[in-house]
């Protein structure tokens, strides 16, 4: 397959560009496939799972208390239920989950201050699944359990200036599209505005703004390749144009896996407090947990921050869908809408008027959940409170690490085949603290650079396809790997997931990568 060819798929998406790599790969050998191409980890976060179906079991045996019929249970019954539960814990104790729920449980109810059957019954009752999640938003107390996670994890302290509200989702994909959502709806975007984007990133944060229901102009806030992907004072700066109204960003980054420097950070806090106090900061923090001492965007400007958080990546979950939505309770989007022209105030007030008494009061973060079920279909909004009750324990998992013992062990899954890949390649490691090294982004041309000369690297760009080389690696080496130029990242560069494949495929795939380029060099010899 030529050029041609290679020219037809380059203008899809390279999640969609993935598929044709895997099925020539599969043409040449099924069984030596390796897909390194999407980021689903290949670990199971277990201890909170069978937590979570313990507490199912006593779930059941709650409701088992007052049948309505030999096969239909009760609704469980408050009085007597953090006694009953105490209760199955010692029975139980053997078991490590079962250890997990009492220190769970002597978290929330004494580290928490937590009334022991207040939060009994809302858990129980969450895990049966046998009513509408109440509140809509999030369920009372695993929203105060997840402010916590994202505490320790996000902001490294307490949240400056009160608390962020938290709306669960279905994962980190269905926020984004609730937010965007929202944000158009309440007039604080419009189509045609110009909005700034963290480059490289996730592509669909590419192709979403491109879509005719938005239409925005994109400004790239572009990370420097030879800085370790950090931005530029002079990339921040393009922030201080008042035309620009939000800057997205994935953080740490993807595809290029890394974190940013608390300088960078302390640039743009300074900047919202100042010269742009209305601008929009959405940030997709799922990788955060794999860099030490993360700071979130929230955490230095949280009152111009909308955070993505999700728990498929840390736990393996990506099938749960287990994502929030955090606003600051006192936040500048809130009084950006009360400052719109009248006529569009009014619109507003009559769209939420069936779902709010006082709908010009009503936050931000209560009209995405009106919104994700189209306003009218309010009253069955939110995530399924089992759902709900999963993120928990996720949550509770962390909390109680003191050691970070879960944290380590995760890093070094990915850190183990980070370098195994580098090293396979010819590479050096990059060492840098904010790496997450949950992906990796390798320059080709960059490495021919360096490897062969730079009359070499000029011309694999130039008489080559930009996905040929992903193109070959699949059609070749039967290794499927992202295209980096979908991700705004340079030409001719790969994306590797570090999370999908076992340990020893990243020996091969590090070889392969360096085998393909010294065929392509080859080639260039012998032209």
């Amino acid at each position: 397959m030529g050029a041609k060819e290679e020219k037809k798929y380059e203008a899809l998406s390279p999640f969609e560009l993935k598929n044709k790599l895997i099925e020539m790969a599969k043409t040449k050998d099924e069984k030596m496939m390796l897909n390194a191409g999407r980021g689903n980890p290949n670990w199971v976060t277990m201890v909170p799972r069978k937590a979570f179906f313990q507490l199912g079991i006593f779930a059941v045996e709650e409701s088992e208390r007052k049948p309505h019929r030999p096969r239909l249970g009760g609704p469980p019954e408050k009085n007597g239920i953090a006694k009953r539960f105490e209760g199955f814990l010692k029975k139980n104790a053997k078991l490590p989950e079962v250890r997990f729920l009492n220190d769970a449980y002597k978290y929330v109810t004494k580290d928490m201050k937590i009334d022991r059957d207040d939060f009994m019954l809302e858990i129980v009752d969450a895990i049966l699944g046998d009513h509408y999640p109440t509140p809509d938003r999030m369920l009372a107390i695993p929203e105060k359990i997840v402010h916590k996670y994202l505490e320790q994890e996000m902001f490294k302290g307490r949240v400056p200036g009160g608390k962020f509200d938290l709306f669960a989702t279905e994962g980190g994909t269905a926020a984004m599209d609730y937010i965007f959502s929202t944000l158009m709806e309440n007039k604080l975007s419009h189509k045609g505005d110009k909005i700034a984007l963290g480059t490289p990133i996730f592509t669909p944060y590419i192709e979403i703004p491109r879509l005719n229901d938005y239409k925005f102009v994109e400004l790239q806030i572009i990370q420097d390749e030879n800085n370790d992907w950090q931005y530029p004072d002079s990339e921040i700066a393009k922030l201080e144009d008042p035309a620009v109204k939000a800057f997205f960003l994935v953080h740490p980054s993807n595809p290029t896996s890394v974190a940013m420097h608390q300088k960078s950070l302390n640039k743009i806090a300074q900047l919202v407090k100042t010269k742009r106090k209305d601008l929009i900061l959405l940030t997709d923090d799922v990788y955060g947990t794999f860099v030490n001492e993360f700071k979130s965007l929230a955490a230095i400007a949280p009152y111009n921050t909308i955070l993505v958080y999700s728990f498929s990546k840390y736990f393996g979950a990506t099938g749960w869908r287990l994502g929030v939505i955090g606003l600051h309770e006192n936040n500048v989007f809130d009084k950006m809408i009360k400052q719109l022209p009248e006529k569009d105030r009014k619109q507003l007030h009559d769209r939420y008027s069936t779902v709010e008494l006082d709908p010009d009061n009503m936050k931000l973060i209560d009209r995405m959940v009106a919104d994700s079920r189209s306003v009218a279909l309010h009253h069955t909004a939110g995530l399924s409170t089992p759902q709900q009750v999963q993120m928990a324990l996720f949550s509770l998992y962390c909390l109680i690490d003191k050691k970070d013992a879960y944290k380590k062990e995760a890093q070094s899954i990915v850190k183990q085949r980070f370098e195994t890949l580098y090293k396979a390649a010819g590479l050096p490691c990059p060492e840098h603290e904010l790496d997450a090294r949950y992906y990796t982004t390798i320059d080709i041309p960059k490495l021919a650079k360096q490897r062969y000369g730079q009359e070499f690297a000029s011309w694999l760009l130039k008489n080559h396809e930009p996905i040929d080389f992903v193109w070959n690696l699949a059609s070749k080496k039967s290794v499927v790997l992202m295209d980096g130029g979908g991700f705004d990242a340079p030409n001719m560069s790969v994306r590797v997931s570090l999370a999908n494949l076992p340990d020893q495929a990243y020996a091969k795939i590090g070889q392969d990568i360096s085998d393909l380029l010294s065929e392509y060099h080859k080639k260039w010899e012998a032209k």
